[in-house]
């Protein structure tokens, strides 16, 4: 094994000053000194960094590097299995069993039938951005409460419960609550599950978590993935809203080319999922002794895999860290690889294809109410990178 290979000490805790759309700047040090780096976990473990985009993508396609949570290799006691159901955490065939129910659920063709339904809930949202007026806050008007809308629609959530759930989620996913805190939020969004499966199961509605109820999943199973489908559809469009807009106001003549042609718009998204890459690192263990980059993996050992210095590896990209909506971004990993990408990548795509389009057609003049340096981020230790808040005014007539 060389022993010449770069070494990491910690994962990055913040950004640079300045620049709130690119990786962390040891990442990117990392990316440049070869596609993989030495690491030690938190809990003291070795491990392994992975930041080019070739080898982040052979990982996430490997049968050979599992995503069981009782096998991440991170600390210094045994991790459990991932709950029943929250198959994100899980390897096939278990994975597969819970997946495979699903994946008739969110095709495109269906994620398409919705986009009526999308256009206006976005439109609801900007009217009463527009009838409140001038300065607010695009986070709370229009980033998260129209993919709460949509996926509490598809699942089945009453319509009261929304806004209770949207904050446990962002509770416990927000990177910034006490440990008590986090604990409390994930417990109370546990049981609400558990007495929604049970509502589905007395009286099915027209939804997928109703669907759900006639097959062989159990009711732990189906609070473990109604959990997945929530958070992950709930959490992760609404951080791609927020910063993405954020994103196109710190690049005027990106926005202004956007604003002049739609038929950029599907490729505007495919490269602000690139180029902001909001699902930042996941892990892998390695089951047996792997070769990667000239390094070995050895079995047990768990590798982190850096999602946005792969999408901006210029090996993979041209002029990576340049945002450019006109740039074939296909084949990014915003939605990861493998047999755990993005089960609901379609309907995200469609969610921000129609609300950005909507809002810079509403507001040709929308701007940044505050200095950009005085927007607050998500800390590095949330799950899903984002904007706390974003507060935006433009011209009234």
């Amino acid at each position: 094994m060389s022993e010449s290979v770069h070494t990491v000490t910690a994962l990055p805790t913040e950004r640079r000053s300045g620049c709130p759309f690119d990786p962390p700047a040891e990442l990117l040090d990392a990316r440049r000194q070869g596609p993989i780096s030495r690491y030690t976990h938190p809990g003291g473990k070795p491990g392994w960094l992975v930041t080019g985009y070739d080898m982040v993508r052979s990982v996430l396609a490997d049968p050979r590097f599992s995503s069981r949570k009782d096998l991440m290799n991170v600390v210094d006691f045994e991790l459990p299995p991932a709950p029943p159901g929250e198959f994100l955490l899980m390897d096939d065939p278990e994975h597969s069993r819970y997946r495979k129910p699903l994946v008739g659920k969110f095709t495109v063709r269906r994620m398409r039938m919705l986009t009526e339904r999308i256009e206006q809930i976005t439109a609801d949202c900007l009217d009463a951005m527009e009838k409140s007026g001038p300065p607010t806050d695009l986070v709370t008007a229009f980033a998260k409460p129209i993919p709460t809308i949509v996926i509490c629609e598809i699942l089945g959530v009453p319509y009261e419960d929304r806004a209770s759930f949207q904050e446990q989620i962002d509770s416990f996913m927000g990177g910034e609550v006490s440990d008590e805190e986090l604990i409390a939020a994930y417990t109370a969004t546990q049981e609400y599950l558990a007495r929604l499966v049970a509502a589905k199961r007395a009286n099915p509605t027209d939804d997928v978590l109703s669907e759900l109820t006639d097959s062989d999943l159990t009711d732990e199973e189906l609070k473990g993935i109604s959990l997945i489908l929530l958070a992950a559809g709930f959490d992760t469009t609404a951080n791609m809203l927020s910063l993405g807009a954020f994103a196109l106001l710190r690049h005027p003549e990106q926005l202004a080319a956007l604003r002049a042609d739609p038929a950029l718009t599907d490729g505007a998204v495919e490269e602000l999922l690139r180029y902001l890459s909001v699902a930042k690192t996941f892990h892998r263990t390695a089951l047996e002794d792997v070769e990667l980059g000239g390094q070995t993996i050895e079995a047990g050992t768990t590798v982190v895999l850096s999602y946005n210095t792969a999408n901006r590896d210029p090996e993979r990209f041209t002029e990576p860290h340049t945002l450019d909506i006109r740039r074939q971004a296909a084949g990014h990993l915003a939605f990861s690889h493998g047999i755990h990408q993005c089960l609901g990548q379609q309907l995200a795509r469609v969610e921000m294809r129609v609300a950005f389009r909507a809002l810079i057609d509403r507001f040709p003049t929308l701007r940044l109410a505050v200095p950009a340096d005085e927007v607050g981020l998500r800390p590095e230790a949330a799950d899903i990178f984002g904007v706390k808040s974003l507060p935006v005014t433009w011209d009234t007539k």
